[in-house]
């Protein structure tokens, strides 16, 4: 075989995947395997001074290019394909389709921290260190900074799915959820300490991200007795620890970030089943148990900043990183517990034929509440100025 020319190999997986209708060419090939995309061939030796030969054509290496046929695009960073190919490596296969191998991990943990260098969390973090110990001028720059970059993208929280449905079925105004603005007060306390912000301020900035279901009344209690001595004291070292958004994914193993996207795509689905409640969806048991245990945690609004039930792969991959944290992995862990438990999601007591039974009513009300919301419209065209 003249240099250059393609192998027997290449061309059989161009063969194949052309058969499905995929196209690449063996240039492509030769370019992903360069970057450590696609595995090289299985080689079998043909004895000593004989060399070796390609015996058969793995079916990794074919459905590896297949994954990248779909998700690379040119003038598009290859790193968002490997983040879509991990995303897609996670789901389950559907019946009689062949399951998507993993990507290097490698990859996954360099597109992953490619990611995470260019969010506003991290640009926010480093506004931060940029500040600590630079005195009050500094701090005065901080706030306008990090106001600056949060003003540029603002962000508004999704009202409690149960609030919303309240709502609708009163005819009353849907409530907001939760605005950000006070984590400008957090970033602050990474840069200058916490101990320069007060609790007040404090106390605003956590209760922005909603944790736990704490007002900012319930943490300027706590945290004004920790000031006063009344609580034991707060490590406030952690806060800068846990604010490095690349430290973790740098140094996680290859089985904590197959965990991470495990512990995603389940808390993805128990996210989207808390939410559609506000959607009419039937409250079942089951249903209600689940929401029960992230209420208990305090999870929703966390749940509801973090997870998106059609993520961009630069989504998928910030929110990677957060399920990193203990605290993503035992509440997913509650979660399969519970669904083992009770796993009777979608059957309705009394209605012997299960998931038909409970898309045909949810259909039904979904109906019944477009209807009332177009006869209120058309009464309120109606009402006399």
């Amino acid at each position: 075989m003249a240099r250059g020319a393609p192998s027997p190999a290449d061309l059989q997986v161009v063969r194949e995947l052309a058969a499905r209708g995929v196209v690449v060419t063996v240039s492509q090939l030769e370019s992903w395997r360069r970057v450590g995309l696609l595995p090289r061939h299985r080689r079998q030796g043909l004895g000593r001074g004989r060399g070796s030969v390609v015996d058969v054509v793995d079916p990794v290496v074919v459905e590896s290019a297949a994954v990248l046929a779909r998700h690379v695009r040119q003038g598009r960073d290859r790193r968002l394909a490997v983040l879509e190919w991990f995303a897609e490596a996670g789901m389950a296969a559907q019946p009689g389709a062949v399951q998507v191998p993993e990507p290097p991990v490698a990859a996954v943990r360099e597109a992953v921290v490619w990611v995470l260098r260019g969010t506003m969390s991290h640009r926010l973090l480093e506004v931060a260190r940029g500040a600590a110990g630079a005195g009050e001028e500094a701090a005065d720059a901080l706030y306008e900074a990090a106001g600056r970059l949060i003003a540029a993208r603002p962000y508004r929280g999704s009202a409690n799915p149960a609030l919303v449905r309240a709502a609708l079925e009163a005819d009353e105004d849907v409530p907001d959820g939760p605005d950000f603005k006070g984590v400008v007060h957090l970033v602050a306390a990474i840069g200058l300490g916490a101990q320069e912000m007060g609790a007040d301020a404090l106390a605003e900035a956590f209760a922005a991200y909603g944790w736990f279901g704490l007002t900012a009344e319930d943490w300027a209690q706590m945290l004004g007795a920790v000031e006063r001595g009344e609580s034991p004291p707060v490590d406030w070292g952690l806060l800068q620890q846990r604010a490095d958004v690349l430290g973790p994914v740098q140094q996680a193993s290859d089985e904590q970030l197959l965990r991470a996207r495990t512990v995603l795509l389940g808390l993805r689905m128990f996210y989207g089943l808390y939410a559609m409640h506000a959607l009419f969806m039937p409250d079942t048991p089951a249903l209600a148990a689940l929401r029960a245990r992230i209420d208990e945690w305090g999870m929703f609004p966390v749940l509801d900043h973090v997870i998106s039930l059609n993520p961009s792969p630069r989504h998928f991959a910030e929110a990677l990183a957060v399920c990193l944290e203990p605290l993503f992995d035992g509440l997913y862990e509650t979660l399969m517990e519970q669904l083992a438990k009770d796993p009777a999601i979608f059957q309705i007591p009394g209605d012997e034929t299960g998931a038909s039974g409970f898309m045909a009513t949810w259909t039904r009300v979904l109906r019944e509440q477009t209807t009332r919301a177009r006869e209120r419209v058309a009464e309120s065209r109606e009402e006399p100025l």
